[in-house]
């Protein structure tokens, strides 16, 4: 069983809108400018109903000592702050910081109430689509403390720490470490690893901050947990907790079936989930793969040489392991994080699989001069994918290199420079069609079943992508041309092959489609200065329409 960090922000929205809105001028800017005399309550207020939620004082009574604590709490401090957006045409509060939070406002409340409660409240719209770009780009940074992590929307992570918390001196120092990376980026998170998703995402949201779940141990912790740690539906925990239902270990000790029955079966794999008993994916933004490897330095580098030496030792570690297990690996991700948590990341390709950290590092050598180091590198991390077995191979006796030892170098520094689309091989396809008769394959692949191209029909070095018209002229309708211009140039035939037919593969559109001007008659043609040339009429002949002649490919 595997261990997991899930980390939640209670005021995500908020925090990410200050730091979009650094200034205070821009915080004040959104507020509007407070009134000049006490705002009069709607008639639902005076009569103490109307309100969003349930109270058991007078709203007025309530609004008077509002008023009393703002004016005692917010002298000299910062306003307070909340998020507002539309809900089915109503204005609401999405959330709201320290200071409006102890004023008495809430998420889900409307927003001239609270304006009506804390005249002073600066409002501001919520903006989900950044606060979830600004979510990505955590989930990106978090890959300095694990390879493998999902986010957790709208305001969540999840990280799988299996085997990493050794790396900080245990789970409490990785936990410590996590949080106050983020406190110094002005993020507060609440923290908790268990052995599950669900039971970690209750932890952080309903337990202790930073309770760590010993293994096998998390129904303990959960049991005085209030039933939306199960991540319920809201009428499914609120319908529980009418029932008296207010703690999990009220709900452990229920028979399964009834329970199913009464409140849903997704209830119950919920409950399943955070006790272990069944399984939860989880959407990692990568892959999470095992062959990972990671160097913190004790003070931040940005030298270029020093660079160069660091992407060596990581690759020299990780590859380390992959000859340990016979492993290779064919792409590899150079990851350079910054202090300002910022990550860099780089990455190559082999042709054939690998575990040379020279060669790997020599490959991200030229990439290493766009990175930009910042204020200085902190973490370097490499990981390894589409590993596969690696088996040794004996030196041959004559000291002479396999031919596929000889070009996986070039090729690798070719394939990475002009990019991995650029450098490939030719390999036939089983189709007469010229256009469809070759494939691309991976330089160093082995060539496919498909039957070879036939040696009595060759086909030219340079097929063009489109054919070329041309102006050619035939003594006869079937006689190869005795002459033709291209481009510009008057070309003299002097010797000539075909013709060879070539019709449309008709079986694959309507057959009402097909007709004779689909039809080509290839020839092989020499030219004077010895170029060759193919060719093709397109169509049959038809009396009294000119011959249509276009140029497809070029041999040698």
């Amino acid at each position: 069983m595997g261990r997991i960090l899930c980390a939640w922000s209670p005021n995500w929205a908020i925090e990410n809108w200050r730091r979009r809105n650094p200034s205070a001028e821009a915080l004040e800017a959104a507020a509007p400018p407070p009134p000049a005399s006490p705002v009069p309550l709607p008639r639902r207020l005076r009569d103490g109903g109307g309100s969003d939620r349930p109270s058991s004082s007078s709203v007025a009574q309530r609004t008077g000592e509002v008023d009393r604590r703002a004016s005692a709490e917010t002298e000299g401090a910062q306003r307070p702050f909340a998020l507002i957006e539309t809900v089915r045409g109503v204005r609401k509060v999405a959330a709201v910081d320290a200071a409006a939070a102890r004023l008495g406002l809430y998420p889900g409340q409307k927003g001239t109430d609270a304006l009506a409660l804390v005249p002073e409240l600066v409002l501001a719209d919520v903006e989900p689509e950044a606060d979830q770009r600004a979510l990505t780009a955590l989930v990106d940074w978090c890959v300095r403390f694990s390879p493998a992590v999902a986010a957790a929307p709208p305001d969540g992570l999840v990280l799988d720490v299996a085997g990493l918390a050794h790396l900080w001196g245990g789970e409490a120092a990785l936990v410590a470490d996590f949080q106050g990376r983020l406190a110094r980026n002005g993020l507060s998170f609440r923290c908790a690893i268990a052995d599950t998703p669900g039971a970690a995402w209750a932890l952080a949201h309903f337990g202790k901050d930073g309770t760590i779940a010993p293994p096998g141990g998390q129904a303990g912790l959960l049991a005085p947990l209030p039933p939306a740690a199960l991540r319920l539906e809201p009428e499914v925990a609120a319908q529980l907790e009418r029932l008296g239902l207010k703690r999990l270990e009220q709900i452990f000790a229920l028979p399964r079936a009834p329970f199913a029955k009464r409140f849903g079966a997704e209830a119950l794999t919920r409950l399943d989930q955070a006790l272990g008993r069944a399984e939860e994916a989880l959407a990692f933004r990568r892959p999470p793969t095992p062959w990972f490897a990671r160097l913190a330095f004790a003070e931040p580098i940005s030298a270029p040489e020093d660079l160069a030496r660091v992407a060596f030792d990581v690759a020299e570690k990780l590859c380390a392991r992959l000859e340990r297990e016979g492993q290779g690996a064919r792409r590899f991700e150079l990851a350079f994080h910054r202090l300002d948590g910022q990550a860099v990341p780089l990455r190559i390709g082999l042709s054939v699989a690998g575990r040379d950290a020279g060669r790997i590092a020599r490959l991200f050598a030229p990439k290493l001069e766009t990175v930009d180091p910042g204020f200085g590198i902190e973490v370097v991390t490499l990981a390894a994918e589409g590993v596969e077995a690696m088996t040794a191979r004996q030196a041959r006796l004559d000291s002479a290199r396999d031919a596929e030892d000889g070009l996986a170098p070039l090729i690798d520094r070719l394939a990475n420079r002009l990019g991995e689309d650029r450098v490939w091989k030719a390999v036939p396809v089983e189709s007469h069609v010229p256009e469809l008769a070759v494939g691309r394959a991976e330089p160093l692949a082995q060539p496919p079943e498909a039957a070879p191209w036939d040696p009595e029909r060759p086909r030219p070095v340079r097929l063009f992508r489109r054919p070329e018209p041309i102006e050619a002229m035939a003594p006869i309708p079937d006689d190869p041309p005795v002459q033709f211009r291209w481009r510009g140039r008057l070309r003299r035939v002097r010797r000539a092959e075909g013709p060879e037919r070539i019709g449309e593969e008709w079986w694959k559109r309507p057959i009402e489609e097909a007709a004779p001007s689909r039809v080509r008659d290839y020839y092989r043609v020499e030219d004077e200065d010895g170029a060759r040339y193919w060719l093709f009429r397109a169509g049959l002949y038809e009396p009294g329409q000119p011959a249509k002649w276009w140029l497809h490919g070029l041999f040698g």
